[in-house]
């Protein structure tokens, strides 16, 4: 549970607070330490229910991506490199890569409300 709840505290510092956290159910979320972190920053709270079958569907699928476009494709010689190649990979994956999904815009450009354009 403290792992949880350090990554709230790094993720506020340097992103700022979100409108909704949305979870499960499982107990480091819905402890009280935890909640009132996200109460005391105004932060709505959003848990699936037991037994949704699409509850993790876009973390699976984000995690999938990972794995084969990236990590399965290199044998990194450090867990710095593995770590840098990773945080690569995520801006790629946000700013970059095509959705189709997503009507094949980007995740930036459905988040922030802007395409890129052609130059």
């Amino acid at each position: 549970m403290q792992f949880c709840q350090e990554a709230l505290e790094e993720a506020l510092e340097h992103y700022g607070a979100p409108d909704i956290f949305n979870s499960d159910q499982g107990s480091q979320f819905t402890s009280t330490e935890f909640t009132k972190k996200l109460a005391d920053h105004n932060i709505g709270i959003s848990m699936d229910g037991k037994g949704c079958r699409v509850d993790n569907v876009f973390i699976e699928r984000l995690c999938r991506s990972l794995k084969y476009e990236e990590v399965y494709l290199k044998a990194y010689k450090s867990l710095r490199e593995s770590e840098l190649e990773v945080a690569n990979y995520m801006v790629f994956y946000n700013e970059e890569r095509n959705h189709q999904g997503l009507n094949d815009l980007t995740p930036d450009e459905v988040y922030f409300g802007r395409e890129r354009f052609a130059a």
